[in-house]
């Protein structure tokens, strides 16, 4: 894995945290906290694929997007050099003095009205965080933790990246789409040439030149899936046979790109979140569930802490699932309560499969009937 989306949804619990879960089980999720806000610092947080941890070693990389932010960040924040120059100076100076701190406690600091200029998707920026971001996106100011309320805390990157990391030259924009797309190929194994864009958010025509010089390198091997043209990194393994079980994060790299879900595993994937309520097939924070080479289905979940349950609001299979899908299931959800800290794990009676789900969902017995609450 090259990057680990990071999202403000918790219904179940961080993205960031569930990626891991998937592929290690069970772990102690303050390491993932101390290698992002701890000095030295082993990953950062940068605009990677959206929002997103990348390896400190990785932060040249994007030196080129930092540059093209300026002009080519969205909204507010591209505007924020010329609508806001004087602020711009401001806030960084005020953050140079101050050491680490949060735009809201920024925004006293300084003097300046709170209150929001707009909300979009869920975002209330006053002018503050607008500028604080821009400063963000174009590399001038790092992010040195995060809040309980998941807020930014920012900071001058030599005091929060390692001084080999800011010192190491900058690659050229070739050389870094290069780097960025043999990383997105050794995590894919196979992908598309839109596979290997979406992983870091490049555009095609240098993705493709990138693809072209890796092939040419020996790098990567051109293949076809089912007539689909593709690239297998030459490093990847082919195993005999896959062994898995993964529930996976709606922003899992695995489905990130939901056309690549479609093509290899015939999954159709939408996350419900963004979705009305009344317009939500399968539920609003649904996981699908990988078993061994097939996504063979998925469930809609929600971490209940007050109660200490891990609610299974709907549960689905796939066309073909094999059996014991919803004992495998169990066993996976068992863990992810285990993991979270939750005592239980109780089925509602939304789905093709809830009903034997929730059969085998009672510690001990693999018993059980349909629970509604």
């Amino acid at each position: 894995m090259g990057t680990l989306q990071i999202d403000s949804v918790n219904v179940l619990a961080r993205s960031q945290f569930l990626p891991l879960f998937s592929r290690l089980g069970p772990y102690d999720q303050t390491l993932l906290a101390r290698a992002a806000h701890t000095a030295p610092r082993r990953i950062t947080e940068y605009w990677a694929h959206q929002a997103a941890f990348i390896p400190v070693a990785l932060h040249p990389l994007f030196r080129w997007r930092m540059q093209a932010y300026a002009e080519e960040a969205w909204g507010s924040i591209r505007r924020a050099e010329t609508q806001h120059a004087g602020l711009v100076h401001e806030v960084l100076a005020a953050i140079g003095d101050l050491g680490p701190i949060t735009p809201s406690r920024l925004t006293v600091e300084l003097g300046h009205d709170p209150a929001s200029l707009r909300a979009h998707w869920g975002w209330n920026w006053n002018v503050v965080k607008t500028v604080c971001e821009f400063l963000f996106f174009t590399g001038q100011i790092a992010t040195a933790a995060r809040t309980s309320q998941f807020e930014r805390v920012f900071d001058l990157p030599e005091r929060v990246l390692p001084a080999d990391v800011l010192g190491a030259p900058t690659p050229s924009v070739e050389e870094a789409h290069r780097r960025l797309v043999e990383i997105a190929a050794r995590a894919h194994g196979i992908g598309t040439v839109k596979c290997l864009a979406d992983y870091w958010r490049l555009k095609a025509a240098p993705t493709r030149r990138a693809v072209d010089e890796l092939v040419e390198e020996g790098a990567l091997v051109p293949v076809s899936v089912d007539g689909t043209p593709a690239y297998l990194h030459v490093e990847a393994a082919v195993p005999r046979r896959v062994r898995a079980r993964a529930l996976l994060s709606p922003f899992d790299p695995l489905v990130w790109e939901r056309d690549r879900a479609l093509w290899l595993f015939g999954f159709h994937y939408r996350i419900g979140i963004y979705t009305p309520a009344e317009q939500r097939v399968h539920g609003y924070y649904v996981l699908p569930f990988l078993l061994d080479g097939d996504l063979v289905g998925r469930v809609d979940l929600k971490a209940d802490r007050a109660s200490g349950r891990l609610l299974v609001q709907s549960a689905w299979q796939e066309p073909g699932a094999p059996m014991g899908t919803a004992e495998e299931l169990a066993q996976e959800l068992f863990s992810m309560a285990d993991w979270l800290h939750l005592d239980d794990v109780v089925v509602a009676s939304k789905g093709d499969l809830a009903r034997e789900l929730a059969a085998c969902c009672v510690p001990g017995i693999h018993k059980g009937e349909v629970t509604d609450w």
